[in-house]
């Protein structure tokens, strides 16, 4: 029997972050050594839910805050093999999402966001999968030409665009 549960997500302060699947433990290593390696400086806390074995929520980072809250997360999602990347602040996915992707134990991505977010859970007498995510909120219109400009003039200010 399949049981439907949304989770969502703890994030208080509104910080990116990257939810994945992966499927060996060395994962929490070589994620860990891709986003350090990538950004230097980055701050995040990493989160790794094992599906064999002890069967333990992995953990890694480079700030004690984010890795608890990475862990708060994944043990609230509990499914097998997935994990959660939380990025400090002023740290952006698009600088290491494709680093991620790269990792060759990571089978896919869910999202990066740093919207609210409820994962879509799929619960069997065997454990839990992620079916998906609901990542923030439905569209409100169609953007008018005011509102492209200033789209354009934030990516600028970021220096995403010139």
């Amino acid at each position: 029997m399949l049981q439907l549960l949304t989770v969502p997500i703890d994030n208080p302060a509104n910080l990116n972050l990257i939810l994945g699947q992966t499927h060996f433990i060395k994962s929490v290593d070589d994620i860990h050594e891709a986003l350090v390696s990538a950004v230097p400086g980055i701050k995040f806390g990493l989160a790794f839910c094992e599906a064999s074995g002890k069967r333990l929520v992995r953990r890694s980072g480079t700030d004690t805050d984010l890795i608890e809250l990475a862990c708060k997360n994944a043990l609230a999602i509990g499914a097998g093999h997935s994990f959660i990347v939380f990025l400090a602040e002023g740290f952006f996915p698009v600088n290491v999402l494709k680093t991620i992707q790269a990792v060759p134990e990571v089978c896919r991505i869910f999202c990066a966001t740093a919207n609210p977010l409820e994962v879509v859970i799929g619960e069997t007498g065997q454990g839990r999968g992620i079916l998906g995510v609901v990542d923030g909120m439905p569209p409100l219109g169609i953007e008018t030409d005011e509102d492209v400009q200033v789209r354009k003039d934030f990516l600028k200010q970021i220096g995403y665009k010139a």
